[in-house]
């Protein structure tokens, strides 16, 4: 059994993706980041970045419990732990491995900023809000590329697939239009259709507090709060 911690987000979902196609048991605790819960004491022991998503393999390396946090860590410990989404070795591995990477390092930080800047921070930057609709954008154009001759980003669908599609399947969210990245298009489409991605979509679907965050949760999120922490 996985215990799986998680709040609605993005990096959260591509976990549950990756448990739903390998049929893992699981269970879900959730961590509301709007409330504090990242920075209380049981949870910094399992994630002491005191970041979501984060497990607990129960059934870890010579049987004793293993705690896992980083969404991209926890991707490969599951691919090696299944032997399943990552190849075992040779170039094909590695070609998963920076894919992964590229989504760990750039698109989600990325993505993750144009986000912050268009939806969140109390002060407009256009400076800020161009610069990271301009790179997002990039991003999308070299996933796009990849695409041409690729039906999954790496060739088989793999860990990077799970890795990027919570993300980038969300074309409105990041002010791309869709037809502008028609690989994108297509390969979002096809890996929204499949059974695991749906079931783990409904696990860990919209935030269960939809709407503008309240200013608990601003703090929490973006304010003094996560500073005061680790001090």
């Amino acid at each position: 059994m996985i215990d799986f911690y998680i709040w609605y987000t993005s990096n959260a979902r591509k976990v549950a993706i990756m448990l739903e196609e390998t049929g893992l048991d699981y269970q879900t605790h959730d961590v509301d980041i709007g409330r504090g819960d990242q920075f209380k004491p049981d949870f910094l022991a399992i994630s002491p970045n005191n970041r979501i998503p984060a497990i607990v393999d129960r059934d870890g390396p010579d049987s004793k419990p293993l705690a896992v946090f980083e969404s991209g860590a926890i991707l490969i410990y599951l691919a090696e732990k299944t032997g399943r989404f990552l190849p075992k070795e040779g170039a094909a591995r590695y070609d998963v491995m920076q894919w992964l990477m590229f989504q760990m390092a750039g698109v989600g930080p990325m993505f993750g900023q144009y986000n912050h800047f268009h939806s969140y921070a109390r002060e407009k930057i256009p400076y800020a809000m161009d610069r990271y609709e301009r790179e997002s954008h990039r991003l999308y154009r070299v996933m796009d590329d990849a695409l041409r001759e690729r039906e999954f980003i790496a060739g088989d669908y793999s860990i990077a697939d799970m890795a990027l599609w919570p993300w980038a399947h969300n074309f409105a969210g990041r002010g791309q239009d869709p037809d502008a990245v028609p690989n994108v298009k297509a390969w979002s489409e096809q890996i929204g259709a499949r059974e695991a991605v749906q079931r783990a979509i409904e696990r860990v679907g919209a935030s269960p507090r939809p709407g503008p965050i309240d200013d608990e949760h601003w703090e929490n999120m973006y304010g003094a709060t996560q500073y005061a922490a680790h001090r």
